[in-house]
């Protein structure tokens, strides 16, 4: 999908990118239920009503209520960046300085397939930033748009991850604080000890994803769908102390794959008497 280089320093490294992620979220197209045609949507000016061809079509942005500044497409395709085909690293820094907030899209790097120029620096870049435990900051252009980027290794081979800029991050919103205890802090600490494990990618799957697809067959084979019936809700528990001791007790605690045995204070924490609540 882009062919260049890396470059740092004098060094040039001829390098592809490759899509790393393919999203497979279950697309539906618009259609009339009564007989399945397609819906097709046309461009319509809202002021004359008719359908406008796709060469009269231009870029418009509303400086004001109802004044709207029209850009020709030359003239907004005259400021896009100029690529000249480079992954410039500008900084090798720590990867622990990075918020994962600033992430977007991610693509593997790969060296040039053709004539395996580069292999040898690429090999060479990819072992330095492993040995060094740090990753390269970047700047790219890709589809007429000037990238901040992220070079890390990752088992050999290096991957590069798009990165927003800092004024394209939305202001955090105000959180209430609250004031836990020292009993509470002690038992939520047991509780997320009784959860740890290991991550492992493999574990986890698009179990929504699964029914759809799964529904999709049988509708295909002609078969009836009965809609199940809704889940109830897990009772809301008002008493932070309260669904913290029952957690650790085993009343709704996690029992995913890889979790450790409950810390030794989970063990001792002791059983509060509480009245039975009706439904």
């Amino acid at each position: 999908m882009w062919k260049g280089a890396i470059s740092f320093g004098l060094v040039s490294i001829p390098v592809s990118l490759g899509v790393a992620i393919r999203p497979k979220d279950v697309h539906f197209h618009q259609v009339h239920d009564k007989d399945g045609g397609r819906i097709r949507q046309k461009r319509v000016c809202e002021l004359d009503g008719k359908e406008v061809p796709y060469q009269h079509i231009a870029k418009g942005y509303e400086v004001s209520k109802g004044k709207v500044v029209v850009i020709p497409r030359d003239e907004l395709k005259a400021l896009d960046p100029v690529s000249d085909k480079t992954i410039s690293v500008e900084a090798v820094v720590d990867p622990g300085e990075i918020d994962p907030l600033y992430f977007d899209s991610t693509y593997w790097v790969m060296p040039d397939a053709k004539t395996g120029a580069g292999a040898k620096a690429y090999t060479l870049f990819a072992t330095a930033l492993e040995k060094m435990g740090r990753v390269a900051i970047a700047r790219v252009v890709i589809s007429t748009k000037q990238h901040l980027c992220c070079l890390r290794e990752r088992d050999g081979q290096l991957v590069l991850t798009t990165m927003v800029y800092p004024d394209e991050v939305a202001k955090a919103p105000s959180v209430p604080r609250g004031s836990p205890g020292a009993k509470e802090l002690e038992l939520a600490r047991s509780l997320m000890q009784s959860l740890a494990g290991h991550f492992k990618p493999d574990d986890y799957r698009d179990e929504h994803r699964a029914r759809v697809e799964k529904l999709l067959v049988k509708k295909a084979e002609g078969k009836t769908i009965e809609t199940p019936e809704g889940k109830e809700e897990a009772p809301k528990m008002d008493n932070l102390l309260e669904a913290l001791q029952q957690s650790l007790s085993g009343h709704g605690a996690g029992k995913g794959r890889g979790h450790a045995k409950p810390h030794r204070a989970a063990r001792r924490a002791p059983k509060r008497r509480t009245r039975k609540k009706s439904a």
